[in-house]
């Protein structure tokens, strides 16, 4: 943990909030006071169930949206504060996003030396048309294909090979940050192995650091450092990616890894799954207090009337419970 504590924050996410109007008066409270940070080199995992604002915080972080609230620092600065022409194109090329539908983000009408090199372009890192495509035949060549794919369009290629071509985009500006929005979720399972080990084959040769948006629980552990649990908004728990699978603290991070598959028939059969209440309420009127009371089995008054802090349960294992509060967890003594 002494070595944790002196490695270099990367990105520090405090207290955002992202909200969206929909309808007249009504708001959508996406993310609603959130923190955390990613240190430089590793993977933060971030998890939850649809619709409890992964992606959201994710598009905010790298300023697809304007936060309504709160702050992204990167490098220290903070990235919704009012920037040049030249400082947001320096913030561009830092930070790069690969996108969950490879189908969808990528330009029907560009070939994929195009697509590839777009970035290069803005940017000015080739001198000339020659270097220009060799950055991009060296681009394909690292993320698995070959340089006689650059003159295709994206049509003819399949949803591993269009993610592997969005992966070559975001490297193409030698970024530090990426976000992989849940990059795998729309491939083959036979496929989505092989891009999460690119990812992290990559991430080894070039010291990249990601933030890894996904529901798939068992592939996060995999590739996370550290893993964040979302519901509803707000983090629920954070610590490193074995402590959270071995010691979950969080009654929502323990029925979400309740539904994890067990590769083993006999512990599979006798183990205890558990199944929550309810649905998700809405994020537009969320719960009062806790928002994971209404679907809690331990939930008691208190959960209703006082919003969970994130607090520090055990050495780098933060959470958000009552359960774990020295002022209300003799509420759950009975």
């Amino acid at each position: 943990m002494t070595e944790t504590a002196e490695r270099e924050k990367l990105i520090e996410v405090k207290n955002l909030k992202k909200y969206f109007k929909v309808g007249k008066k009504a708001i959508l409270k996406a993310v609603d006071d959130v923190s955390f940070h990613i240190y430089r080199g590793e993977t933060f995992g971030l998890v939850g169930e649809s619709g409890c604002g992964k992606s959201t915080t994710g598009r905010t972080i790298i300023r697809l949206y304007e936060a309504t609230d709160g702050e992204v620092l990167f490098e220290g600065k903070n990235v919704h504060a009012k920037m040049s022409r030249k400082e947001l194109k320096e913030f561009n090329k830092k930070m790069q996003m690969i996108f969950q539908d490879p189908y969808a983000s990528l330009n029907p009408r560009m070939t994929v030396k195009d697509i590839i090199a777009e970035g290069i372009d803005i940017h000015g890192l080739a001198k000339s048309k020659k270097e220009r495509d060799e950055k991009v035949y060296e681009l394909l060549e690292t993320v698995g294909l070959n340089k006689e794919h650059a003159n295709r369009f994206p049509h003819e290629f399949s949803g591993g090979q269009r993610q592997r071509i969005g992966i070559a985009r975001a490297l193409a500006v030698d970024p530090d940050f990426i976000i992989a929005d849940e990059p795998i979720s729309a491939l083959d399972v036979s496929i989505q192995a092989q891009v999460v080990n690119l990812l992290q084959k990559l991430q080894k040769e070039r010291g990249l650091t990601y933030l890894f948006i996904a529901h798939d629980l068992s592939m996060v552990k995999h590739i996370s450092d550290r893993v964040g649990v979302m519901y509803l908004g707000n983090m629920v728990e954070v610590a490193e990616s074995d402590e959270l699978y071995d010691n979950p603290l969080h009654p929502y991070t323990e029925a979400l890894l309740s539904a994890i598959p067990v590769p083993d028939p006999n512990y599979e059969r006798s183990r205890e799954r558990i199944i929550l209440k309810g649905d998700v309420p809405s994020p537009v009127n969320p719960p009062s207090g806790c928002r994971f009371r209404t679907r809690c089995p331990l939930a008691t008054d208190i959960c209703a009337q006082v919003a969970p802090k994130l607090r520090e349960a055990r050495e780098g294992h933060w959470v958000a419970c009552h359960l774990y509060d020295d002022e209300y967890k003799h509420a759950f003594n009975k």
